[in-house]
């Protein structure tokens, strides 16, 4: 999805007081090149069998049927797929 906002960079001068007020608090300091290698990725690990995005249409009840169950409503669409896939032919 493409955002419509314009990103607005900083100019030299502000990018000096930036980087002037990183080197002077005493709680941070930028990381050589050698410690950066070493940092981990976190975060929620990769799936095995990650999701496909794509997109789609269903019938406005439809959607709002699974809507109205909450949060997860997603993931209960895509059981009910998979339910319907067990006894039919795709």
């Amino acid at each position: 999805m493409s955002s419509k906002r314009k990103l607005i960079m900083p100019t030299q001068a502000e990018d000096a007081a930036i980087n002037a007020g990183i080197a002077a608090d005493p709680d941070t300091y930028e990381l050589s090149q050698a410690e950066f290698k070493q940092l981990k990725r976190v975060g929620r690990p990769r799936s095995e069998s990650p999701k496909v995005a794509l997109t789609v249409r269903y019938d406005a009840d439809i959607i709002e049927a699974f809507k109205s169950g909450g949060e997860g409503w997603q993931t209960r669409m895509n059981h009910a797929l998979r339910d319907w896939l067990r006894t039919h032919r795709a």
